[in-house]
């Protein structure tokens, strides 16, 4: 009796390690179904996952800053995601954006805020994850990000104030068409622009200041209805790709070019031709391959703990007739 009670001990021991050796893991060693996924970022291989959350995907400046964090992130062996709303007005969907790229655990963050306000809750929620949050095109209202990769727009749009002084002689009525009033970078380029004109222009006035969304259509039609109730007016500004856009539309829809002179800001195949034929004055352009890398570089350095300046300036040029061609601008326009 006493032999069989020992035999019937050990075969339920051998049975029980077996069965606990088998439940860790399946064929090929992967984790078992129970085990897999869990809080894990998603990424592969162990690589960093680092969700890029932008203000837009319209606009081919977007897409240029989409190249420039790809770039990066095969450099330095990580995992990016890249998106953004459909427009530039879409704040509510822009913090789902980021609400879902939260929710995914991240590494570390890359945001360019559409509302520099609405966003600070959730990037309170990035920082009590022990997340970093790298701002990018446009900074927000908070000291959270451990740095922001952007134009210096103050200093960009100031120099677009001045050409434009320079181009209608000093003197006369002038306009704006402005992406938003919400973002950093609508506020930086209108204020930029208009304190330049009002402290070192006084003999020119801006006469109305409209906002578009960043929408062609739309600044079309805002800056139509400028030009017709301010027949004397000499030029217009639009702040971004979009805004110049629809401003060009609306002065060659209504026959108005050579007399009222457009500057724009950003690239964009429209804007390279329009400036090429003459027809648009010239523009500010960005550097936007070097802002969506320098994004990721920040962020991998900020997961790594190491040392990250608080504002990288990634740089501008004035672009127009005379230079568009040459090579320093070539390597800062995008199509």
């Amino acid at each position: 009796m006493k032999k069989w009670t020992m035999l019937l001990v050990s075969t339920l021991l051998v049975a029980l390690t077996l069965s606990a050796c088998g439940g860790k893991k399946e064929s090929g060693g992967q984790p078992s179904a129970s085990n897999a996924g869990g809080s894990a970022p998603a990424a592969s291989e162990g690589k960093l996952y680092i969700p890029i959350v932008s203000k837009g995907f319209q606009h081919q400046f977007w897409q240029a800053v989409k190249q420039g964090a790809e770039k990066a992130a095969a450099e330095l062996g990580v995992e990016i995601t890249f998106e953004g709303p459909e427009t530039e007005a879409q704040v509510d969907k822009q913090i789902e954006m980021l609400q879902a790229a939260l929710d995914k655990k991240p590494a570390a963050i890359g945001f360019a805020a559409l509302d520099s306000q609405a966003s600070v809750p959730y990037l309170e929620q990035a920082q009590a994850a022990g997340i970093p949050v790298v701002a990018f095109d446009s900074g927000v209202e908070s000291r959270i990000p451990v740095t922001t990769a952007a134009t210096n727009n103050v200093a960009a749009s100031a120099m677009a104030a001045k050409k434009m002084a320079e181009l209608i002689g000093n003197e006369g009525e002038i306009a704006m068409v402005v992406h938003d009033q919400t973002s950093r970078t609508g506020v930086d380029r209108r204020d930029g622009f208009k304190n330049e004109i009002e402290t070192n222009h006084p003999n020119i006035k801006i006469v109305d200041i409209q906002y578009g969304g960043g929408d062609h259509l739309k600044s079309t039609d805002l800056a139509k209805a400028i030009i017709q109730a301010h027949p004397n007016l000499k030029g217009i500004f639009g702040s971004n790709e979009g805004s110049a856009i629809g401003v060009f539309n609306a002065v060659t829809e209504l026959g108005l070019e050579g007399k009222i002179t457009v500057i724009g800001f950003d690239s964009g195949k429209q804007q390279i031709d329009a400036i090429k034929s003459g027809k648009m004055a010239g523009a500010i352009t960005q550097n936007p391959v070097g802002i969506g890398y320098e994004t990721v570089k920040a962020a991998v350095a900020a997961v790594k703990g190491e040392k990250v300046e608080p504002i990288i300036d990634t740089g501008f040029f004035w672009y127009d007739q005379s230079n568009i061609d040459s090579e320093e601008i070539k390597a800062a326009l995008y199509e």
